[in-house]
């Protein structure tokens, strides 16, 4: 059975590394495994990739990506807080 994947864009790939900041912070099942588990160092560089990203990408995105990437940095960065207080 051949698996299809999603197309690869700007918008798949930034929500491919939410889901993985996602999976560090402990808040959803880790694909691989069934399980949930805190990696907080791993979230920590995942945030600071999708920072990286959006300063090296300012200007070339569209309205739509801008604010994706923006509003996931955003909460993100929340979260992160939230499991290390």
């Amino acid at each position: 059975m051949e698996c299809r994947l999603p197309k690869i864009d700007f918008s798949t790939f930034i929500l491919s590394l939410n889901s993985s900041a996602l999976v560090q912070l402990g808040l959803m099942e880790d694909p691989a495994t069934g399980q949930k588990g805190k990696n907080l160092p791993l979230a920590q560089q995942t945030i600071d990739t999708l920072v990286m990203l959006e300063e090296k990408t300012r200007g070339n995105l569209t309205p739509d990506e801008e604010n994706m990437l923006k509003n996931i940095i955003y909460e993100l960065r929340m979260l992160y807080v939230k499991e290390t207080v």
